[in-house]
């Protein structure tokens, strides 16, 4: 038995192996792309989502100090219906979410976070070498 392996494209698998196109690994398109960016003091995050707003974004620290990014936006264009039956009904929904491991040395009551142009702006400043070590819980032998 041969494992079936499933795709998105609505070609049948005679044009992927014609066009030759099936090398390529397709992204998953509702998955906005993330810049993770290092300064000395900080690190900055950009997550791409245009027409999100920023009620449409929740950023948390999870149980396990995680950076937790979700996104959830519902909008539903409807227009008049005549004799019983919509002449047109669209809708449309997008969910998202991106839990990422902080490293020690992130101060997270001091995590800010801003929607700018379409672009979610997450800052998660430093903590010094000093402060991190302060941090580390240090056990007794007796």
């Amino acid at each position: 038995m041969m494992p079936v392996r499933r795709t998105q494209s609505w070609l049948p698998s005679i044009f992927n192996d014609f066009f030759d196109n099936d090398w390529m690994v397709k992204a998953n398109a509702t998955a906005p792309a993330i810049n993770v960016f290092e300064t000395e003091n900080e690190y900055k995050l950009e997550l791409a989502a245009p027409g999100m707003t920023k009620d449409d974004f929740n950023v948390r620290i999870d149980e396990d100090n995680n950076l937790v990014i979700s996104m959830e936006k519902k909008t539903e264009n409807k227009e008049e219906k005549k004799d019983g039956r919509y002449l047109r009904r669209e809708f449309s929904y997008s969910k998202f979410q991106q839990t990422m491991i902080l490293p020690e040395n992130v101060e997270k009551e001091k995590i800010a976070a801003a929607v700018d142009n379409g672009v979610l702006n997450i800052t998660l400043p430093k903590r010094s070498e000093e402060e991190v070590k302060k941090a580390q819980k240090q056990i007794e032998i007796k």
